[in-house]
């Protein structure tokens, strides 16, 4: 459930906003709703968790062999420290690439000391080097003095000589694009240094090794620092109100707002009383950004791992949908995978964890949990439908089919299904009944939407808007069996006990419109709700379609879970052959892990993608939750 929050302001003197701010801390019950602060030490605060996080990351890439605990004021030193270290190191890589560059530019000139050449320039023999296309060589003048280093069929390295001859000038100048630049310095002086940044680097590499025992200490500084940042952020955000005129004996107050848990506003009470602050606690409004605080059992709340992780929170005045979620995601995670042998990997991981936590009795993390129940929902499914590891039915041995359910197993992929009321060749494949089953899962989720909204609307006639969505959900739902699954077993000309069932279906359709047309806008008056219907016609008629393609998108279910079983059973075929000869059983081994290990990431993205998409788009969607939500933070040491 979303736990019940109180609003309330609370009015200092302006002198006592520090004071205030650690009672409030050590009280630990209020969500304080100031989100800016102001002043040059939030931003050095910012500045120092920039620098730690960064020397975390620096030394985090080696391995932890101790811990050493020091404090936040030292790990910021350390922190210092690093990123002058991390600082020379980016320099000294950088000077090395590029002597490197220079030494791969001047590699086909073999070594060159700039020394000798600039001795003999001193000298009055100045040379220039050239690599030019064979043809401006051999068009030079007698008279130009060169010396040939090297060629091959297209150019030609050669030195030439300045000797003051005639033309020489002229010459140099059409050589100019030809010509070869000497480096800088020699190349042994060029590998020397090369070698020396080396050195450094291995050095400052091994002084960042050694602050790696610091680590836990500088995540705590972090920590620390955060808190301080919040802190100052709240102090300096508060409101500031002059109750004088006079300057001298200026009085001033400050105020900010907060919500609280409804159970703990007593306790604020008593210490807002001791210190005299002023109080004022008030109920909520949707205009509110109230925080949300949900509070559940524990088997409920192994859901929270997964919503932290993809960050969604319902809005305070939204539903908790924590139990539901859970129920279902479990269901279309084991329907994506749906293989057992896949399930049976999946427990086997979060058991290993969970049994080493019951062993030291240590609280077993609720990731752990969450993932041995999605590996024990991909088994059950797997039973059910006698999928494992892709293999075929006559692979598998005989009490292993005898597990499943008849008219969803691959053990009888090819039979004819007959409903009672069809018969002769009138009847539904396996792949027809695993496409009923997932929308049957639709349409039992969209109902359960709309009976939240029916229960949150109770007593009022704007209930009747929700049950009229619920029987379009009945209507539109045998329209879908119809036009997508088997247009002959569920034809709308169907009567079962004398019950037009097509007829009544479209029956539905129509009158839940009209219920929904009617009163899904009342808010005291049913000719203003009609009104508003009448004004957003356009997306009133799109809701029903809306509803038909929100029911037919849980196809996607059977749709993914056949792609993967595809995938598993052609990794088994391509590996399969080579199983049978020594030589090539190491490859086949590889190939199946290979094949099998990347069919299950694959899966993993597809329950992300669309799994997750079911609960937070369509099912969410029809309870009106956008998802809105802010977690609520006490302000807490």
């Amino acid at each position: 459930m979303i736990v019940p929050m109180k609003k309330v302001s609370l009015i200092i003197l302006g002198d006592q906003k520090q004071e205030t701010l650690k009672k409030l801390r050590r009280l630990g019950v209020l969500h304080i709703e100031i989100t800016e602060g102001v002043g040059d030490r939030l931003v050095q605060l910012a500045e120092q968790i920039t620098l730690l996080e960064s020397a975390v990351f620096t030394v985090g890439k080696n391995k932890l062999k101790e811990r050493k605990e020091i404090t936040p004021t030292e790990a910021l030193s350390i922190a210092t420290e690093i990123d002058t270290l991390s600082e020379e190191k980016t320099n000294c890589l950088a000077e090395k690439i590029a002597l490197d560059s220079e030494l791969d530019r001047i590699k086909s000139w073999g070594d060159i000391n700039t020394d000798s050449i600039k001795e003999l320039a001193y000298k009055g023999y100045e040379l220039l080097f050239y690599e030019a296309p064979r043809s401006e060589y051999e068009a030079l003048p007698d008279n130009v003095k060169t010396v040939k280093l090297d060629s091959n069929k297209s150019s030609v390295k050669f030195l030439l000589l300045k000797s003051g001859a005639e033309g020489e000038e002229e010459v140099i100048a059409s050589l100019n694009s030809f010509r070869f630049n000497l480096p800088q310095t020699s190349t042994d002086e060029m590998r020397q240094r090369i070698n020396k940044l080396e050195a450094k680097i291995a050095e400052i590499n091994s002084k960042i090794a050694s602050y790696v025992c610091y680590t836990d200490s500088i995540k705590n500084a972090v920590k620390s620092f955060e808190k301080e940042i919040e802190f100052e952020t709240y102090s300096t955000g508060m409101a500031d109100e002059n109750l004088s005129s006079d300057e001298k004996n200026a009085v001033s107050v400050a105020y900010f707002k907060g919500y609280i848990e409804a159970e703990n506003v007593d306790k604020l009470k008593k210490v807002a009383a001791d210190n005299s602050w002023g109080l004022l606690v008030e109920d909520p409004t949707e205009d509110d950004n109230v925080p949300t605080k949900l509070k559940n059992n524990k088997f409920v709340s192994l859901i929270y791992p997964l919503t932290d992780f993809l960050g969604t929170v319902p809005g305070y005045f939204e539903y908790d949908i924590s139990g539901w979620f859970l129920a279902f995601i479990l269901i279309f995670f084991g329907i994506i995978f749906g293989d057992g042998g896949y399930g049976l990997f999946i427990t086997a991981i979060a058991a290993v964890p969970i049994i080493k936590s019951l062993i030291k009795k240590k609280p077993v993390s609720p990731t752990f949990l969450l993932i041995g129940l999605f590996g024990l929902s991909t088994v059950l499914w797997g039973t059910l439908t006698c999928t494992w590891l892709g293999l075929s039915p006559e692979q598998l041995p005989q009490w292993l089919k005898s597990l499943s359910i008849p008219v969803i197993s691959n053990v009888y992929g090819d039979k004819l299904w007959h409903p009672f009321w069809t018969s002769g060749d009138v009847g539904l494949t396996t792949a027809q009944n695993l496409q009923i089953f997932c929308f049957s899962l639709a349409l039992i989720q969209l109902t359960v939407a709309h009976i939240k909204g029916a229960a949150r609307n109770k007593g009022s006639i704007k209930m009747l808007g929700d049950i009229g969505s619920i029987l379009q959900l009945l209507g539109i739902y045998y329209l879908v069996l119809s036009l997508v699954v088997n247009a002959e077993v569920f034809s709308f000309g169907l009567v079962i006990g004398g019950i037009p069932v097509g007829t009544v279906a479209i029956a539905l359709i129509g009158v839940g419109f009209v219920l929904s047309f009617v009163f899904s806008n009342y808010e005291g008056s049913v000719i203003k709700s009609i009104l508003a219907s009448f004004t957003n016609i356009v997306s009133v008629l799109l809701g029903v379609v809306n509803v038909f393609s929100d029911i037919v998108s849980y196809i996607r279910l059977w749709a993914v879970g056949l792609a993967g079983a595809a995938i598993s059973a052609t990794v088994n075929e391509l590996a399969g052959p080579l199983l049978g000869n020594l030589l090539f059983m190491i490859i086949a081994i590889v190939l199946l892990v290979f094949g099998h290990g990347l069919n299950m990431i694959l899966n993993v993205l597809s329950v992300i993608v669309h799994g997750i998409r079911l609960n937070t788009l369509e099912f969410s969607s029809h309870l009106d939750m956008s998802w809105s939500g802010h977690k609520f933070k006490p302000f807490e040491e």
